[in-house]
C-alpha cells in the first residue's frame, strides 16, 4: 500500500452528472488531502495528516510531496488518430495559403495521401510512432488514449494498423483503446462499389477483430465525400450484431451524421462543428455522448463545436484532441480543451468533465475519470495550490507528475 501526499488540493470530479452543464461551485475540493493507493487502485482518500497517521501504524510505503499540489484524475482522450505514417506538413501550408481541400486533394494532399504513405510503413515503424506520441499525451497527464484505424482501407492493412496498436499497447505505461474505422472514406484502388467495400469489411474484418480481441468499438465517417447515412446502415447494423460500441464521425462538414448515430445508440458523435440547433435538441434528448475535437478546429481553421448548445440543452459533452496529421495535428489534448473553453464559455467544471469521467464514459470505462475508492489510481498531479491555475495557463502549465495504477510513471524533474 502507498500513501501519496499531501496536496493542497484533490479535485476528484466525482458527484456530478454525466449530462449537462455543470458550474465550477458544483466541484468538489478535498484540501490538503492523501490519497492512499492498494494494488493499482485507489483505496481512499482523505485529509493527510489522517492518511498518514494510520500509515505509519501499518508500514505503508509514503510517498511525500514537497512544496503547493493539486491532483486530478489521469486524463481520457477519446477520440486520436495517432497510428499513421508519413506527414501532412504539406496539407497544412497549403490550406493556410487559401487552397481548398478539393485542390489539396488533386495535388496529392489528404487522407489518401496518409493512408500511402501508412500502407508503406512497416508494422514496426508504425508502433514505433505510436509509442512517442503515445508518450508526449502520457507528459500532458494524458493515461488512457483511444486510437483509430482508417488509414489501411483494406483488410490487410488495417489489420496492420490494429497490431500495431494492440503491440505498442502492451509496452506503454498508457492504455491504448482501439477503434476500427475502416470506413473512413471509400479507397481510391478498390475494384467495386463503396456499398461492396463497406460489405466486405463487415463480413470479413468485424468478425476477426472480435476473434483476436482487436477492438470493441467501430466507427464510420459519415460526410459528403465520404460515406452517406444509407451507405452506411448495414455496415452498422452487422456491427451491433456482433456486439460492437458504435461511433460516430458526424456533422463535421455538412448534417446528417448526428441522425446515424442517435438511430444506431452510438456511445459518441464526434466532431459536430457543422451541427444545428435541431442536431443539437436531437442529440441532447439521447443517450449519445457528443465530442468535441477543437484540434481539428484550429487545424482546419473552422468553427469550434457548439458545445456551450450541447451543454444548455441537457447534453452530454466529452472533448478529445483528434490527434491526426491531416486536420489535428497538435495532438495537445489540454491546451485544446482551454482554448475550447474560452471560445465556448465552457467553467472550468465543464472543460474538466470533458477529458475526465465524461470522456471515459465515451470509451465505456467505468473505473477511471474519477478519484474514487476501487477506481484505478490514474493521477495527473500539478505543480499548483489551486486548480483552476491549470486552464488559465491555456495548456503551458503541464503536470510535473503522472501515476498510472499507483505507479509514478511521469516526473517531470527526472525528464
Amino acid at each position: 500500500m502507498k500513501l501519496i501526499g499531501p496536496f493542497k488540493q484533490i479535485i476528484p470530479m466525482t458527484g456530478l452528472s454525466l449530462k449537462g452543464a455543470i458550474k465550477d461551485s458544483q466541484l468538489t475540493i478535498i484540501k490538503d488531502g492523501g490519497i492512499l493507493v492498494q494494488d493499482g487502485h485507489i483505496h481512499s482518500i482523505g485529509t493527510y495528516e489522517e492518511l498518514l497517521r494510520s500509515a505509519e501504524l501499518h508500514n505503508v510505503e509514503i510517498h511525500k510531496l514537497n512544496g503547493d499540489h493539486t491532483c486530478l484524475p489521469g486524463f481520457v482522450d477519446a477520440h486520436t488518430h495517432i497510428c499513421f505514417g508519413g506527414s501532412r506538413a504539406n496539407d497544412y501550408a497549403m490550406r493556410n495559403s487559401g487552397k481548398t481541400y478539393l485542390e489539396i486533394s488533386k495535388a496529392g494532399g489528404g487522407i489518401w495521401d496518409t493512408v500511402t504513405q501508412t500502407r508503406k510503413a512497416t508494422k514496426e515503424e508504425l508502433i514505433k510512432g505510436i509509442v512517442k506520441r503515445a508518450k508526449r499525451h502520457l507528459s500532458n497527464g494524458v493515461t488512457t488514449i483511444e486510437v483509430k484505424s482508417g488509414y489501411g482501407l483494406s483488410i490487410p492493412e488495417e489489420l496492420k494498423m490494429l497490431y500495431a496498436i494492440k503491440e505498442a499497447n502492451a509496452s506503454l505505461s498508457t492504455d491504448l483503446i482501439s477503434t476500427c474505422l475502416a470506413a473512413h472514406m471509400f479507397p481510391k484502388d478498390y475494384e467495386g462499389s463503396p456499398s461492396d467495400y463497406l460489405a466486405e469489411m463487415a463480413s470479413e474484418l468485424l468478425p476477426k477483430l472480435k476473434t483476436e480481441n482487436l477492438a470493441t468499438r467501430v466507427d464510420a465517417f459519415i460526410e459528403e465525400g465520404a460515406f452517406t447515412a444509407e451507405l452506411i446502415e448495414p455496415y452498422f447494423k452487422k456491427a451491433h450484431e456482433l456486439g460492437f460500441d458504435i461511433t460516430v464521425h458526424a456533422d463535421q462538414f455538412s448534417t446528417g451524421g448526428s441522425k446515424v448515430a442517435v438511430n444506431f445508440m452510438a456511445i459518441s458523435a464526434d466532431h459536430l462543428e457543422a451541427s444545428t440547433n435541431a442536431e443539437i435538441s436531437l442529440l441532447a434528448k439521447s443517450d449519445v455522448i457528443s465530442i468535441a475535437l477543437p484540434g481539428a478546429s484550429l487545424g482546419l481553421g473552422c468553427a469550434f463545436t457548439p458545445a456551450r448548445k450541447i451543454l444548455d440543452q441537457g447534453g452530454a459533452l466529452a472533448i478529445a484532441s483528434d490527434h491526426n496529421p491531416g486536420s489535428a495535428p497538435m495532438g495537445d489534448l489540454l491546451t485544446q480543451a482551454a482554448i475550447l473553453g474560452t471560445f465556448q464559455k465552457l467553467s472550468n467544471a465543464e472543460v474538466l468533465a470533458g477529458i475526465t469521467f465524461r470522456a471515459a464514459a465515451v470509451l465505456n470505462l467505468k473505473e477511471r475519470g474519477q478519484l474514487n475508492p476501487g477506481f484505478l489510481a490514474d493521477l495527473s498531479i500539478f505543480h499548483t495550490n489551486d486548480y483552476k491555475e491549470i486552464l488559465y495557463n491555456q495548456g503551458n502549465f503541464k503536470p510535473c507528475m503522472v501515476w498510472k495504477k499507483g505507479e509514478l510513471v511521469y516526473n517531470k524533474h527526472k525528464h
